[in-house]
C-alpha cells in the first residue's frame, strides 16, 4: 500500500512540476512576482502533490468500486421508476456536496446561492437519468447532445449577458473531482444492461450529459431573474513575512475545506453503506478497504483544493495582471497557451478518465494519446480566451461553431470516441481551471480594464469545448488507419487467393 502510494505521489509530481517551472522562469523574468503570492504558490504545490497522489490512490480503491457495485445493482432491479428515481437522488445529492459548485454560486449575479445550488443539483439529476436511459435504450448519444445543444444555444441569445458566461462555465465547474470518478463508475455498472450496439460507448457519457444540466439550469434561473447585477471583487493578498505566516494562512483554511470535502464525501459513503446493509453484502476485507480507500479520498481532495485556493488562485491572478501591463500584453496569449498544455495533468479527474478509457478500450486508445489530446485541446482553449479578453470577442462567436465542429464529428467517428470526447470536457474543466487559470484571466482583464464578468468568465466554457473536438479527430485518425489496415488485408487475402487460383490451373502445353 505505500508503495502504491508512493508511485501515486510521484505520478502527480510529474504533472504539477512542469506548471511550477513556467510561474519560476515567468516569475524571474518578464513578470516578477513578490515573495508572498510566490510563497504560497511553492507552498501551494506541496499540497497538491501530496494531496493529488492520496486522491487518485483512494479513487482507485474507493470511489470507483463504489460507484460500479451501485450501478450494476441498479442495474439487477429491472424497475424503471426505481431506476430513474435513484439517478436523480445521487445525481442531485452528490451535485450539492460538490465543492466547486459553491464556488458557482458565489460568482452567479443577482439569484440566492442556495437557489441555484438546487436548480444545478436538479438539472444533474435528470440529465443523469436521461444518460442511463439512453444506455438502456441504446440511443444515439450525437443525436441527443444535438437536441440539447440547439436548445442551449437558442435560450442563449434571451439571456442576460452577466449569466451565459457562468451558465456555458456551470457545465465544467459542477462535474468536478467528486461528481465525476462516482457518475463514471456508476455508467460502467449501468451500462451492465444496455441495449446499444456499443457497451464501451454507453459506459461513457454520462459526464457529458451531466455537464449540460448546469448550463439550462443557470440559463433559466436567467430567464426568471432577468437581472445583470454582477460584481467583482479584486483578489486580495494575505501577507508573508516568514514561514510562520506562510503556514498560518494554509492553517486557517485547512479546516474549511476539510468541512467541504467531508459534506461531498458523506453522501457517496451513506449510498455505499446503505447499498452494502441491503443488497451488497460484500466481504469485511472489501469493506475495509473500500473504508480505508475513502480516508484516502478525503485526506487527498483536502490537502489538493487547500494548495490550489490558497496557493495558486493568488499566484494565478498576480501572473495575469503582471502580463497584462506588459508593453507587449499579446504575449498572453502564447503564455497562456504553454501552461494550459502542462496545467490538464494536474486535474485529478483527468487521470481518472485516462485510466478507465485505456481500460475499457483494451489499450486501443492510451493513456498516453489521451493526455496528449486533452493538453493540446487546453492549449488551445486557453489561447483563444486569452485572445477574446484581450480583444473583448463574445462568447458566443467561439463557443458556436467550436460546438458546431464538435457536433458535426459526433456523427462520423466511431461513437465510443463521441461519448469519451464530450465527458472529457467536463473532465478536463476541473479545480485547476477554476482556482489558477480563471483568476489569471480575471487578473488579465482586471488590468486591461475590460468586463471581468463577460470577458474573463467563459473560460471555463472553452476549455470544456475544445477537447470535444481534438479527441474525436483523434477518433476520426484511428477510424481511417482502420480502414487503411483492413483493405491492406483484404487485398493482400486475394493476392493470395489469385496465386492459389494459378497454382490451381493446368498449364495448357503440358497434355
Amino acid at each position: 500500500m505505500n508503495q502504491k502510494l508512493k508511485e501515486k505521489i510521484t505520478e502527480s509530481l510529474s504533472s504539477v512540476l512542469p506548471v511550477t517551472c513556467i510561474v519560476l522562469i515567468l516569475g524571474i523574468t518578464i513578470a516578477p512576482i513578490p515573495l508572498d503570492p510566490l510563497m504560497l504558490f511553492l507552498a501551494g504545490a506541496a499540497f497538491l502533490i501530496i494531496g493529488m497522489g492520496f486522491f487518485t490512490l483512494g479513487v482507485d480503491m474507493a470511489m470507483m468500486p463504489i460507484g460500479e457495485k451501485v450501478g450494476a445493482q441498479l442495474a439487477r432491479v429491472k424497475r424503471l421508476p426505481i431506476i430513474i428515481t435513484a439517478c436523480i437522488i445521487i445525481g442531485a445529492v452528490v451535485t450539492v456536496a460538490e465543492p466547486d459548485l459553491q464556488v458557482l454560486a458565489g460568482q452567479t449575479p443577482a439569484v440566492p446561492n442556495m437557489v441555484l445550488i438546487l436548480a444545478v443539483a436538479a438539472g444533474v439529476g435528470f440529465f443523469l437519468a436521461l444518460a442511463f436511459l439512453r444506455s438502456l435504450f441504446g440511443w444515439s448519444l450525437s443525436h441527443i447532445l444535438m437536441v440539447c445543444y440547439i436548445i442551449l444555444f437558442i435560450m442563449a441569445f434571451y439571456i442576460p449577458g452577466d449569466f451565459l458566461a457562468v451558465a456555458f462555465d456551470s457545465g465544467g465547474v459542477t462535474t468536478g473531482p467528486i461528481t465525476v470518478p462516482f457518475i463514471m463508475a456508476l455508467g460502467m455498472g449501468l451500462s451492465s444492461i444496455g441495449q446499444g450496439k456499443n457497451q464501451d460507448s454507453d459506459s461513457f457519457g454520462l459526464v457529458a450529459l451531466c455537464s449540460i444540466g448546469p448550463i439550462l439550469s443557470v440559463m433559466i434561473l436567467g430567464l426568471v431573474y432577468q437581472s445583470s447585477s454582477g460584481t467583482y471583487e479584486p483578489m486580495s493578498i494575505p501577507s508573508i513575512s516568514n514561514s510562520q505566516d506562510l503556514w498560518l494562512a494554509f492553517q486557517h483554511e485547512l479546516p474549511e475545506y476539510a468541512l467541504e470535502v467531508f459534506t461531498a464525501l458523506f453522501p457517496i459513503l451513506a449510498f455505499y453503506i446503505l447499498f452494502q446493509i441491503f443488497f451488497l453484502k460484500m466481504r469485511r476485507r472489501q469493506v475495509v478497504k473500500i473504508l480505508v480507500g475513502m480516508l484516502y479520498s478525503y485526506i487527498g481532495l483536502t490537502l489538493f483544493l487547500t494548495g490550489v485556493n490558497v496557493g495558486f488562485m493568488p499566484a494565478g491572478s498576480y501572473l495575469g495582471k503582471q502580463l497584462a501591463s506588459l508593453p507587449y500584453r499579446w504575449i498572453l496569449v502564447p503564455v497562456a497557451m504553454l501552461i494550459g498544455y502542462f496545467i490538464v495533468k494536474a486535474e485529478p479527474a483527468v487521470q481518472v478518465l485516462n485510466k478507465q478509457v485505456a481500460d475499457m478500450t483494451g489499450g486501443t486508445i492510451s493513456e498516453a494519446a489521451m493526455m496528449k489530446g486533452l493538453s493540446v485541446g487546453m492549449a488551445l482553449s486557453l489561447g483563444f480566451s486569452l485572445f477574446r479578453v484581450l480583444t473583448g470577442l463574445p462568447l458566443l462567436s467561439l463557443l458556436l461553431p467550436g460546438y458546431a465542429i464538435a457536433l458535426g464529428l459526433s456523427f462520423i467517428v466511431p461513437p465510443v470516441f463521441t461519448s469519451i470526447a464530450f465527458d472529457s470536457g467536463g473532465v478536463a474543466s476541473g479545480p485547476m481551471t477554476a482556482t489558477f487559470l480563471l483568476p489569471f484571466a480575471m487578473g488579465a482583464c482586471e488590468a486591461l480594464g475590460g468586463d471581468i464578468l463577460k470577458d474573463a468568465f467563459g473560460i471555463v466554457a472553452m476549455v470544456a469545448m475544445t477537447p470535444l473536438i481534438i479527441i474525436q479527430l483523434i477518433g476520426l485518425s484511428y477510424e481511417f488507419k482502420t480502414r487503411r489496415e483492413k483493405s491492406s488485408a483484404q487485398l493482400s487475402i486475394i493476392d493470395m487467393d489469385s496465386e492459389f487460383i494459378d497454382l490451381g490451373k493446368e498449364d495448357p502445353n503440358e497434355s
